[in-house]
């Protein structure tokens, strides 16, 4: 056996597993019914052409395999509400704006402002600009889901836990419902935007150079028309509401739980820089070990349970695809297709704009736009409340989008316009378009198509070629650069959108890899005056470490790739330790922070006590200690942002005037003041003994469903999985990001893939906390002590591996 496949085998979790691993096709060549040991159910399902098989694994991945497409899409759109039917029933009526009707008129409110954000455009023009079969699928996926929604209704099969303990029921969808909903997609910068007016109100434009660092290198300037100070700070209370995950409370916190905080909103809509993104790679055949490309995706999200990505594969005549996507959505967006494989991370463009309008004092419906002022219009809406009556739900709308606040002491109105208000812009929808194509010329075909999120797309094929494009609905901004709130008025429109061919892209690059990781990623002589595609970017730190490794070997195995996702490097510590070397302290807790941080390697392992310093460190002390002296105007603004830290390194690293006469001794000054602070909070969570310290104690990953405060004790026991020791951070590339408040993590890599390029049965995979909804399912849990510990499973691909790690085979036939 090869040392590629040892190291891969001791990745895995346990001796059935690698018994599986390593016998699998052989079990399913030499067995007369390779099926015989796998639990048997059969169902009958109305709307089901002709039968067809649900294989699932060992690992809850379900294998669907139908004799069409029709079939197929449907069978999808049925595991789906099989496996996560709250999930995906939950996901529709708060994208829909219908939680009043389920849950009462606290959430009245937070329809109205998802109603602002649906789709209303044409719905011709929608379902075309996805590509050919668009429309197919998701007709075929929801009659699924329906059919299973029916059963469910009418008491033929069970009605899941979590309808029991809210008091609801599922409802049927509409093919429509599917690519309306927008809020679920992520857009860019209308927080920062909002942000930088209330630094600049605050300490002035420069001030806000700690907060982030804009990159390509670039000046902004307050737009003529704007005043900074007009800009209200709870402006976005109805696009949180609109953005957010719907939250559940006991009648008693219910009003808490639904309130807008805007302070917080926008620190943690600020981080998201950070938070919200991936990590993926594309090697050529010549750099890997097993002369085959290699291609591995993390995507970093907000953690749930269930989680946000479902592992499906699906199978029917000319069509076989595996990998991953959103559940409540046909296709997969990351994995292959047996001749391409292909994966995704955030590329930055702006993609939003916040608006705002002088009303007409005689008419608070119209807003002044060139030499007149302009209706609004108006929309009515019919709102289902439990437990009232029907509500009137007006909406208004400028010619740039929803109205989301209005201040009616000013006279002054605002709006967002994003491209969610063009056709095909449906988050990950266009995927159904890309995983059938055959080559990089039909995935650029289909990549020309790609509305939402922006992404970075990498490719490989079974011939060996690897390529990358930035795809994504760019607006043209001629005289403006979206970083700050605009007049309006007419003078600060878009000029249509981007061309593909204006974004950048490479294929069979000379270095023999590509790696993204949401850093500014554009070639160095791109035109950015002219294509403003966005200037707020991730810190490079962890694409900076994962070029640093893939560029120092020659022949990548699968093992390398999955040990680099679960790597703990963390570059901005590298430099922050360099700028201690030189400084010494008789302070008792500043000594023992140098002494720590001093010799640290660098890595944000569970198991080190420098790990805890430094990132306690960072998180909660050395920005608010050196604001207070280069912008005490704007402290409160930016220190509480722990993604601020990127811009606040290279500002140590190259101290200004803003620092006072000496800036080298001020900013030496600042950092033991900041140790030390770090130091003794880390000793009153963790005691006085700095050899019982340990990250993995502060830094807990646990999933809590968000029904827990409506179930009862032992419920809510159930639905909870974890805590579980977890290293890594934000910027490393094992991302991990923690609450502020108590390190607990709260988003990061939830889902990773490492694809052996044409020799599919060897890629490996793992989704945490698993793959069932079913709180009572043993795959709603059983994958996330292997997560923890970088531990993956096969995402097995051919009929045989497959067969053979069967545990359930679900045969359905037409009923």
């Amino acid at each position: 056996m090869n040392t590629d496949l040892n190291r891969v085998i001791q990745k895995l979790c346990g001796a059935a597993i690698c018994a599986a691993l390593l016998t699998s096709t052989a079990i399913a060549r030499d067995k007369p019914n390779p099926l015989g040991s796998a639990r048997q159910l059969k169902t009958d399902v109305a709307g089901l052409d002709a039968p067809a098989q649900i294989l699932v694994d060992v690992w809850g991945i379900p294998h669907i395999y139908a004799g069409n497409e029709h079939d197929l899409f449907f069978l999808q759109g049925f595991n789906a509400a099989r496996d996560r039917l709250w999930q995906i029933d939950l996901w529709r009526k708060r994208g829909l704006g219908l939680l009043a009707k389920d849950f009462g008129p606290a959430y009245a409110e937070q329809d109205k402002a998802l109603r602002l954000f649906l789709y209303r455009g044409d719905m011709n023009a929608e379902w075309a600009a996805y590509g050919p079969k668009a429309k197919t699928y998701a007709d075929a996926f929801v009659a699924g889901v329906n059919a299973y929604v029916a059963d469910v209704r009418a008491g033929k099969r069970p009605l899941p836990i979590e309808f029991r303990i809210a008091g609801t029921m599922p409802d049927p969808w509409t093919a429509d419902d599917v690519v309306r909903i927008r809020s679920h997609g992520l857009t860019r910068n209308v927080a920062s935007e909002v942000k930088r007016s209330l630094v600049a109100c605050a300490a002035g434009l420069d001030a806000d150079r700690f907060r982030v660092k804009l990159e390509p290198a670039w000046t902004t300037k307050v737009p003529d028309g704007l005043d900074p100070c007009s800009v209200p700070k709870a402006v976005l209370a109805a696009y949180d509401l609109a953005t957010r995950p719907v939250a559940f409370a006991a009648p008693k916190d219910k009003q808490a739980a639904l309130a807008h905080d805007p302070d917080k909103y926008l620190t943690e809509a600020d981080q998201q820089r950070d938070t919200i993104g991936s990590n993926n790679w594309v090697i050529a055949a010549s750099r890997t070990a097993t002369g085959r490309p290699i291609l591995a995706n993390d995507p970093h999200r907000e953690h749930s349970v269930p989680s946000l990505r479902y592992i499906v594969g699906l199978n029917a005549p000319g069509l076989s695809v595996i990998g991953a996507g959103e559940p409540a959505l046909p296709g997969i967006s990351i994995g292959h297709n047996g001749t391409i494989a292909f994966g995704l991370t955030i590329f930055n463009v702006d993609q939003e704009d916040l608006y705002v309008y002088e009303l007409n004092p005689q008419n608070p419906n119209q807003y002044r736009y060139g030499n007149g002022w302009e209706d609004m219009r108006i929309l009515h809406e019919k709102e289902q409340v439990k437990g009232e009556a029907d509500r009137d739900v007006e909406l208004k709308f400028t010619r740039h989008g929803p109205v989301i606040f209005v201040d009616d002491a000013n006279k002054r109105a605002f709006a967002v316009r994003s491209i969610w208000f063009e056709p095909g812009t449906s988050a990950y929808f266009g995927s159904s378009d890309y995983m059938t194509a055959k080559d990089w010329n039909g995935f650029l075909t289909a990549m020309r198509r790609w509305g939402a999120p922006s992404e970075n797309q990498v490719y490989a094929d079974t011939r060996g070629n690897i390529g990358w494009v930035a795809a994504g609905k760019t607006p043209r901004r001629a005289n403006f650069d979206g970083l700050m709130p605009v007049p309006g008025d007419g003078r600060y429109e878009w000029q249509g959108f981007l061309s593909l061919d204006e974004l950048p892209k490479a294929y069979q690059p000379k270095q023999g890899f590509l790696a993204t990781a949401n850093q500014m990623n554009l070639p160095a002589d791109y035109p950015i005056a002219e294509r403003k595609v966005g200037f707020e970017w991730s810190d490079s730190a962890r694409w900076q470490r994962i070029t640093e490794v893939l560029s120092a070997n020659s022949k990548v195995t699968l093992a390398d790739a999955m040990d680099l996702q679960n790597d703990d490097t963390a570059m901005l510590g590298r430099r922050l330790v360099k700028l201690l070397q030189p400084l010494t302290s008789d302070d008792p807790n500043v000594k023992k922070g140098l002494e720590l941080l001093k010799p640290w390697d660098a890595r944000d392992a569970a198991d080190s006590a420098a790990a805890a310093v430094f990132e306690v460190w960072i998180a909660n002390h050395l920005g608010p200690v050196l604001l207070k002296t280069t912008a005490p105007k704007a402290a409160d603004l930016i220190a509480p942002e722990a993604s601020s830290i990127s811009a606040l390194v290279a500002y140590l690293e190259s101290p200004d005037a803003s620092f006072g006469a000496d800036p080298a001794a001020a900013r030496d000054q600042i950092l033991r003041d900041s140790v030390g602070a770090a130091v003794a909070d880390v000793t009153g969570k963790l005691g006085p003994d700095a050899s019982t310290w340990r990250w993995g104690r502060l830094h807990v990953a646990k999933f809590d469903h968000a029904l827990m405060p409506l179930a009862d004790k032992a419920t809510a026991a159930q639905l909870s999985v974890g805590p579980l020791a977890y290293g890594g951070a934000a910027n490393v590339p094992r991302a991990a990001t923690y609450r502020r408040a108590d390190y607990q993590l709260f988003a990061g890599a939830s889902f990773r893939m490492v694809l052996d390029v044409g020799n599919w049965d060897a890629s490996r995979t793992i989704n945490t906390p698993g793959q069932s909804g079913d709180p009572f399912s043993a795959h709603y849990r059983d994958l996330a002590p292997l997560w923890a510990t970088g531990q993956y499973v096969p995402l097995l691909y051919s009929r045989p591996a497959v067969e053979a790690a069967t545990a359930e085979a679900i045969i359905l036939t037409p009923r």
